[in-house]
C-alpha cells in the first residue's frame, strides 16, 4: 500500500503523505513523494500542487528508526532527491501544514513554495534535543523565512512555536480558518500562474548585526556547561547561510550533521529517545488486559511530596482529595498547593481560569470514609513500615472494591506493605520524584501478586500524568536508589582515604551530573539517608559502610534544612559554602580508621563512582528487577540528574567498553583501604564483557 496518496480536483494535484500515526519521512514515503510529485510535473492539465498530511499531522520529520541504517541513505534521499525535485518544479507547490511540522516535516515544507497552516499548527526543528541539528536544509532556509534571530533561538532551543505567531512571513503565508485541504486549493489555484515561482533557497538572510549576534550564541553556549553537542555546529550552519550561496550552505550543513550524527554524544542523546519510548511497555503482559478506571484519586499526607502528587492529580483534570491526620497539617498543604500554583499564574505559566479549576479539583479530609469511593488511593506518609502499616490497614478496610492502593515509598518491600490488606492483588508502588508536581520519573512498583490490570491501569495514569515511567520489581530501593546507595558508598569512601566533599562534587559535576552527591544529600537532607543506613546495618550486617556519614548525622548536620550539612549555609541562602569543621570531622574519621590520606585523581573518582553504579545496575538486571538495561538509563538520566549526553549509566558502560569497566574494576578491588567484595562483578557484566557484548544492543 502506497504511503502517499495522489488525486486531483481539476487542475490542482493534492499530494497527501499517510503514514500514520504522525507521517515520517521513512524510505516509502520519500519514494512517494517523488512519484507523485513527478507525476504532477508531467501532467499537463495541472497547474499546481497541494502537499498536506493525513489525521493530525503535517510531517514529524524523519523516521528516527532508521537512523544509522542502510535504509536511511538509499534512494530517494531526503536531503538530495527529495528537497532537489522540490527545486526543481516547474509548478507552484503549496504545503498545507496540519498539527505539526517537525524536524524533516518543517524543511519538507520550506522546500516548498508556499506555506500555509491550520490553526494552532506547530512548527519545530527539535534536532537538537536528539543530540544531532537539522540535516535537511533547516539552518538555510529557516533564516530566510524568518530572520537570522528567530532562527537561532528556534534551532538552538528545539521548541516549537505556533504559526499564528508568523503569520504573513515567508513561513506562513495565511492561516487558513476554514477546512485546511479546501483553503490550500484555492491558495494553490489562485497563486498557480505566478512567476518567478518564490523559493526561499533565492532569499538573502538580511541582519545588521549578524555576525556580533552569531558570536553572542557562541558565547552563550560555551558558558553553558549542559549545552548540547548540536548547538555549536547549527550556529556554524546558520553563519553560512548568511555569509555563503545557498548551496555552500548545504554543503557545510551536510557535513556538520554528518559529523554530528556520527558522534558518542548523538547516540546517547538518541538512544535516551527510545529508551523512554520502551519505558511504557509493559512485558508479558495477558491478551486482552483492559486497564484499571482511574476517574478520581485521594493522597495520603499533606506534606511535601502528598501535597506534590495531588496537584499531578489537578493538573490532569482528575479530582482528588488529600487526607491528613490533624487539620493544620491540611492548612499547611493546601496553602502550599496555592502558593505553587500562585507562582505558575504570575510566571503566565496559568490563566485565572485554569488556577481555578485545578484549585477547585482538591479537596481535603480528615475522614478515610470520604475518600472510600476513590478509584485510586496514593499513601505518601513517612518512610516507615509500622506507619504504612497503620494506613493501608484502614485502606484496606474504607476503600471501595477494585480501588488501587499505591504506596509511594522509596525503597520499603512493597509486598509486605500488601500483606497488610486482603487485597494485595489491588496493591502497587508508586515512587514519585520529590518535587512530584515538576519532577517527570515515575518508578511503577510491581509486586508479588499485583494484578495486571492495576499494573495497566497505572501506566496509563502515568501517561495521563505526564510522567516518564518505568516498571521496576521489589527489593530494597527499586532501580533509582538502589544503584544510588553504592554510588553514595563509594563517594564515602573516597572521603576517608582522601578526598573532601567539594572535590569529588565538582569532578562529578564536571562529569556531567547536574549535583554532586554530597549538593544532593544535604538538600534531600542527610537524616533520610541516614535512616536507610541503620536499618541497612541490621538487614544487611555483611555490607560494608563508611561511618564518616553517620559521625556528621550526629551533629544534627543534615543539610540546607538545618543550615549546616556537607556544606554550610548562610540564614535564607542555599548556595553551599566549603566547611572547614566538615573537612576536620573527615580527616578526624580517617586517621581513627588508621588511614593516610592521600591524593585522589578525578578519574578515579568519577570511575569509582559511576563503575559502582554500573555494577549495580547489572545486578538489577540479573535478578529482574530491571527488565531492560535501557529502562536503568531513563530512571537515571530522568530522575537522578545523569548527564544526557552520556545516555545514563548502561550505555555509558558500552561506551567505555565492559571490558574496560571489568578491568578497572578488577584494579580498585587491590586498593589496600578499599572493599574487595564491593568490587566483585555481577555475573552478567563479567559474562557479558567476556562474550564482548554489550548491555543495550
Amino acid at each position: 500500500m502506497s504511503l502517499v496518496r495522489y488525486e486531483t480536483n481539476d487542475d490542482i494535484a493534492v499530494v497527501t503523505i499517510d503514514s500514520p500515526p504522525v507521517n515520517c519521512l521513512n524510505h516509502g514515503v520519500r519514494s512517494g513523494l517523488i512519484d507523485a510529485l513527478d507525476q504532477a510535473d508531467m501532467d499537463p492539465s495541472i497547474r499546481a500542487v497541494v502537499l498536506i498530511g493525513s489525521g493530525n499531522a503535517f510531517c514529524a520529520g524523519a523516521d528516527i528508526s532508521e537512523l544509522g541504517l542502510p535504509l536511511s541513505f538509499e534512494e530517494p534521499t531526503f536531503h538530495g532527491t527529495v528537497l532537489g525535485t522540490l527545486d526543481a518544479m516547474s509548478k507552484p507547490v503549496v504545503a498545507a501544514i496540519n498539527g505539526v511540522a517537525l524536524g524533516g516535516g518543517l524543511e519538507l515544507a520550506l522546500g516548498c513554495n508556499y506555506r500555509i497552516a491550520a490553526p494552532g499548527t506547530k512548527f519545530g526543528l527539535p534536532e537538537v534535543k536528539l543530540g544531532f541539528m537539522p540535516g535537511g536544509g533547516g539552518t538555510q532556509r529557516l533564516p530566510r523565512a524568518i530572520g537570522l534571530e528567530h532562527a537561532l533561538n528556534m534551532v538552538l532551543s528545539g521548541d516549537p512555536v505556533r504559526a499564528e505567531d508568523y503569520a504573513g512571513t515567508e513561513l506562513v503565508r495565511e492561516i487558513a480558518n476554514d477546512d485546511l485541504r479546501t483553503a490550500a486549493t484555492k491558495f494553490a489555484r489562485n497563486i498557480a500562474a505566478d512567476r518567478p515561482l518564490p523559493r526561499l533557497r533565492d532569499l538573502r538572510v538580511e541582519h545588521p548585526h549578524a555576525s556580533a549576534l552569531l558570536q553572542f550564541a557562541r558565547g552563550i553556549v560555551k558558558s553553558n556547561r549542559s549545552a548540547l553537542p548540536g548547538a555549536m555546529p547549527i550556529i556554524d550552519a546558520i553563519e553560512s547561510a548568511v555569509n555563503k550561496t545557498f548551496d555552500q550552505g548545504m554543503q557545510i550543513e551536510l557535513a556538520l550533521f554528518t559529523a554530528l550524527s556520527e558522534s558518542t554524544e548523538a547516540k546517547a542523546l538518541c538512544h535516551a529517545f527510545f529508551a523512554e519510548r520502551n519505558s511504557e511497555k509493559i512485558d508479558n503482559l495477558p491478551v486482552g488486559t483492559i486497564p484499571r478506571a482511574i476517574n478520581t484519586a485521594a493522597v495520603i499526607g499533606a506534606g511535601t511530596m502528598g501535597g506534590g502528587i495531588a496537584m499531578c492529580f489537578a493538573d490532569a483534570g482528575i479530582p482528588v482529595k488529600i487526607l491528613d491526620v490533624k487539620q493544620e497539617a491540611l492548612d499547611r498543604g493546601l496553602a502550599q498547593i496555592k502558593s505553587n500554583y500562585e507562582a505558575s499564574l504570575k510566571r503566565g505559566k496559568l490563566s485565572e481560569e485554569q488556577f481555578a479549576q485545578r484549585l477547585n479539583l482538591i479537596q481535603s479530609t480528615l475522614s478515610y470514609q470520604e475518600i472510600g469511593d476513590a478509584d485510586i488511593v496514593v499513601e505518601a506518609v513517612f518512610e516507615e513500615i509500622s506507619v504504612k502499616e497503620k494506613v493501608f490497614t484502614q485502606l484496606d478496610t474504607m476503600m471501595k472494591a477494585g480501588a488501587i492502593l499505591a504506596t509511594n515509598t522509596s525503597s520499603l518491600d512493597v509486598n509486605r506493605i500488601a500483606s497488610f490488606t486482603k487485597r494485595p492483588q489491588d496493591v502497587i508502588g508508586t515512587h514519585f520524584f520529590s518535587p512530584a508536581n515538576i519532577m517527570r520519573l515515575l518508578e511503577v512498583v510491581s509486586g508479588t501478586k499485583t494484578a495486571s490490570d492495576v499494573l495497566a491501569g497505572v501506566m496509563k495514569l502515568a501517561k495521563t500524568l505526564r510522567k516518564t515511567t518505568v516498571v521496576a520489581g521489589v527489593c530494597d530501593g527499586f532501580i533509582g536508589n538502589r544503584m544510588l546507595e553504592e554510588y553514595l558508598r563509594q563517594a564515602l569512601f573516597l572521603l576517608d582515604e582522601g578526598a573532601l566533599p567539594w572535590q569529588i562534587d565538582k569532578v562529578l559535576e564536571k562529569f556531567g551530573m547536574a549535583m554532586g552527591p554530597f549538593r544532593m544529600l544535604d538538600v534531600v537532607g542527610n537524616d533520610v539517608p541516614w535512616a536507610v543506613r541503620k536499618r541497612h546495618y541490621i538487614k544487611h550486617p555483611e555490607k560494608i559502610y563508611s561511618k564518616v556519614a553517620d559521625k556528621l548525622c550526629e551533629q544534627g548536620w543534615f543539610g540546607q534544612k538545618t543550615g549546616r550539612g556537607w556544606y554550610r549555609y548562610e540564614p535564607g541562602v542555599r548556595v553551599p559554602q566549603t566547611d572547614p569543621e566538615v573537612a576536620r570531622l573527615i580527616e578526624v574519621h580517617s586517621a581513627s580508621l588508621g588511614l593516610v590520606r592521600r591524593k585522589i585523581s578525578d578519574e578515579e573518582i568519577v570511575g569509582r563512582c559511576i563503575y559502582a553504579m554500573i555494577n549495580e545496575g547489572a545486578a538489577l538486571l540479573e535478578e529482574g528487577i530491571a527488565k531492560r538495561a535501557s529502562d536503568i538509563d531513563v530512571v537515571y538520566l530522568s530522575g537522578y540528574g545523569f548527564p544526557a549526553r552520556r545516555g545514563g549509566p548502561m550505555f555509558y558502560a558500552d561506551t567505555v567498553g565492559l571490558g574496560n569497566v571489568l578491568r578497572t574494576m578488577r584494579r580498585y578491588a587491590r586498593n589496600p583501604y578499599g572493599d574487595v567484595r564491593f568490587w566483585e562483578p555481577v555475573v552478567l557484566l563479567a559474562r557479558l564483557a567476556a562474550e564482548g557484548k554489550n548491555f543495550t544492543k
